[in-house]
């Protein structure tokens, strides 16, 4: 599958069975719930994404797991909550073997979409004009 170009989520979920599949299943629908019914799936980086104005979060099946992308600030937000995961900078590992966290996964992209939702406003503020002094 490491050739395989995916254009839809619909043929990256069906590329795998069993419990890969069955945890991908569940991860959609967690990540569709908790982000804004504005916000529309992808495939980036080969794995499927849901965007809004920017990609809010990842995921991707591997051998023994889900790989959770949902970059750095999550992971740190959210530390004493992914203890027991094994977790890097931006990404957490949900083992295939247990139930995956729902109402942990649907937290952090809510965080994610609040991020991104400050970012905007952050950038559509005007800039303040300060009078020249003479």
């Amino acid at each position: 599958m490491i050739n395989t170009k995916f254009t839809t989520v619909d043929a990256y979920i069906n590329a795998f069975s069993g419990i890969r599949k069955k945890r991908l299943e569940e991860m959609r629908r967690m990540v569709r719930q908790a982000a804004p019914k504005d916000a529309v799936e992808v495939i980036s980086y080969n794995m499927p994404a849901i965007r809004t104005t920017t990609v809010l979060v990842y995921y991707a099946a591997y051998e023994k797991h889900i790989g959770f992308y949902p970059t750095g600030s999550p992971i740190t937000a959210f530390a004493d909550r992914l203890k027991d995961y094994k977790t890097s900078k931006g990404t957490v590992q949900f083992p295939l073997d247990i139930a995956l966290p729902g109402h942990l996964i649907k937290e952090m992209v809510a965080y994610r979409v609040r991020s991104e939702e400050e970012k905007a406003k952050t950038k559509k503020a005007p800039a303040k004009k300060t009078a020249l002094k003479k």
